[in-house]
């Protein structure tokens, strides 16, 4: 008998992690995931700002927890493992989404503390995420990455050349990743997505004249909402995506063919 649509896309039962979830992007992926069946820990730096998120999903009938955890510091990437093995004992999914582009102009004025603190995150916190996480979710049974990256990391934008660079790496750490996680049951895919409106990209979104100049070459237009990622990612960890892996779905209006 074929799978139904909808078996296609359940979570029940499935422990998901998402990072940099307490807004944007990652917020609208943690409610997609838990509506789809799935107990949801909600991460970032800031318990509060997560506990708020968690909260509105269990108010909607979903489950889901708060759990502090700032990727670019080891030691919490390690302690946040550590209580998600604690309490669960288990874990399906990982949706690496936190990053930071502290600084946006010259790649050739870039300081040090700039380079760092992007570095810190969006590759060394993305390499240690996927390496924890692909031990644990090896550990229970199999199940999915997905790595938030950009349609920058493929073609790097304008005053962000430090951001695009590390977005390239995190495409490349998914197929590495994908290769090694084939073997223990773990899927591990890319997410990378155009200009949204978010407050992450709100030094283009905010400035009309840099948004006008974006949006005019994108096919569709117009920035993207964090809601139109989600689709992408639900896929990705969904069983219809089982077959499915060092895959970077690019989800972007159309810039990368304009």
């Amino acid at each position: 008998m074929s799978a139904s649509v909808p078996a296609l896309f359940d979570l029940t039962g499935k422990v998901a992690l998402i990072t940099g979830a307490s807004r944007g992007i990652g917020a609208a992926i943690a409610r997609t995931l838990a509506a789809s069946g799935a107990h949801v820990i909600v991460s970032s730096r800031k318990t509060e700002e997560c506990e708020t998120v968690a909260a509105a999903i269990r108010d909607s009938g979903g489950s889901a927890e708060a759990l502090a955890c700032h990727i670019g510091e080891m030691e919490q990437i390690e302690s946040a493992f550590e209580r998600i093995s604690a309490r669960h004992g288990r874990l399906h999914i990982l949706v690496n989404n936190a990053a930071t582009n502290p600084y946006f102009g010259p790649l050739i004025d870039t300081d040090l503390a700039a380079f760092q603190k992007t570095v810190d995150v969006n590759i060394r916190g993305y390499f240690f995420m996927s390496a924890r996480g692909m031990k644990l979710i090896a550990a229970s049974g199999g199940g999915s990455i997905v790595n938030v990256a950009s349609v920058n990391g493929v073609r790097p934008a304008a005053g962000q050349g430090l951001y695009s660079m590390t977005k390239a790496a995190v495409i490349s750490l998914t197929q590495a990743c994908a290769q090694e996680g084939g073997p223990l049951g773990v899927r591990v895919n890319a997410l990378l997505p155009g200009l949204t409106d978010t407050k992450f990209a709100s030094a283009l979104t905010s400035n009309p004249k840099i948004l006008a100049g974006v949006t005019q070459r994108l096919p569709l237009g117009r920035a993207a909402q964090p809601d139109e990622m989600v689709g992408a990612v639900l896929f990705l960890v969904s069983p219809s995506a089982s077959y499915t892996t060092g895959a970077c779905l690019t989800v972007d209006g159309g810039y990368l063919v304009s």
